[in-house]
């Protein structure tokens, strides 16, 4: 298989405002730039950089990323769209919404197949010295929801740019299933950075380089077994029976099923839903056009305290079909007591217009890095509920297993 090709990014300086590193930034922030942890994007809420309509709750603060809630509106529009540089989400919704309907008291369903734009409980006030990032939360990528970000005057999905200084809006379409969601359900989430005034305003800014990894596996594995890099790890897929726990090798959504709520967990029967994929003696997996698959890495992951990372498509090169909706994984996914990478990636695969042959150990994804401003105190599975840590192949966390 060929190496997974990236794109390259034009080194363009910018210029930056005063604000860049005021005296507050540093006072609040320290002298530390890369992603913030969870303590800093408590000082943001501190300082209005971040709020909400109605308070924000502790459970949605992660080690390295805040989970958005859908506001009390949602609007069916007729097609996905960006509002551009000039124009605000709420000016294109005046012209494209086809019905609007609340999200008050026990929600509504939004149809498999629909287009819904849902404006958000959280707004931000950046300055100059921060942007931002979103991704779907892995339990909504797991249920095949396709979720994105939208800001005013924004060319591109999922972005947050330096200043940014108004609402959030999210996009929500349910591809397998319809879904039950209301006021307050978290189905994307947000990461913040802060930069230093030298640096592009490019996400590889913070981006950790294959010697750099190489040195962080020497102290710390970050997979078991061989570590594979090309501009990030490399992982393949497992559809060997000997590679996972059962001789179970992924899922594939039903067509027809019942409404999901996102809100109800370990509330619904695996078997109402999803057709279990047992492994084949040939060790393949034929991907049919348009259906949606869960699958899993063979490689077992650990996130060391100082990274994050996230999962990035794979470029159309390698393969008629998409991977991984949800890509964030926070510091300290994976860690086991023994020191050993514990956790798989669970992949969320569909193929597009033609049947695709996957083989066992085949490439299927790049898991790209970025450094944390700071570790957080308390890592992944330290604090609440992480229904994924230790995972093998699991479906999200509304099923019973």
């Amino acid at each position: 298989m060929s190496s997974l090709p990236l794109s390259p990014v034009p080194p363009v300086t910018l210029s930056f405002g005063d604000d860049a590193a005021t005296p507050a930034d540093a006072r609040d922030f320290g002298t530390q730039f890369g992603l913030l942890p969870r303590e800093k994007i408590e000082v943001m809420q501190q300082r209005k950089m971040v709020w909400g309509q109605s308070e924000i709750e502790p459970q949605q603060l992660q080690p390295a990323s805040l989970d958005l809630r859908l506001g009390s509106r949602a609007y069916r529009v007729r097609a996905s769209f960006l509002p551009g540089k000039d124009r605000s989400v709420a000016d294109q919704l005046a012209a494209l919404t086809s019905d609007e309907f609340s999200l008050e008291g026990q929600g509504a369903v939004l149809e498999r197949g629909c287009v819904y734009v849902i404006p958000l409980l959280e707004h931000l006030k950046l300055t100059e010295s921060f942007s931002a990032s979103a991704n779907p939360k892995s339990s909504t990528g797991r249920l095949d929801i396709f979720t994105r970000l939208i800001t005013d005057r924004s060319e591109v999905f999922d972005t947050v740019e330096r200043g940014y200084e108004g609402p959030l809006y999210a996009e929500v379409s349910p591809r397998s299933f319809s879904v039950r969601v209301r006021k307050g359900s978290r189905l994307n989430q947000i990461r913040f950075r802060r930069w230093h005034p030298q640096q592009f305003l490019s996400r590889t800014a913070f981006g950790v380089d294959d010697r750099d990894l190489r040195e962080h596996h020497a102290r710390m594995p970050l997979v078991d077994g061989e570590l594979n890099l090309r501009g990030g790890i490399v992982l393949r897929i497992a559809l060997a029976r000997e590679s996972l726990e059962s001789g179970v090798i992924g899922y594939r959504a039903q067509k027809h099923a019942d409404v999901i709520d996102v809100d109800r967990i370990g509330a619904y029967d695996i078997d109402e839903f999803w057709e279990p994929l047992a492994a084949r003696n040939d060790k393949r997996l034929i991907l049919d056009p348009g259906e949606f698959y869960i699958l899993a890495s063979r490689e077992k992951l650990h996130i060391p305290p100082d990274l994050a990372a996230e999962m990035v498509p794979i470029d159309p090169s390698m393969g008629e079909f998409r991977v991984h909706y949800a890509g964030f994984f926070d510091p300290g996914f994976g860690f086991s007591p023994d020191g050993h990478p514990g956790s798989r990636a669970v992949l969320e695969v569909r193929s597009h217009e033609v049947p695709f042959i996957l083989e066992d150990g085949q490439v299927i994804g790049r898991l790209v890095y970025e450094k944390m401003s700071e570790a957080p105190q308390l890592l992944y599975g330290q604090s609440g509920v992480s229904n994924y840590q230790g995972q093998g192949l699991k479906l999200s966390k509304h099923f019973a297993q």
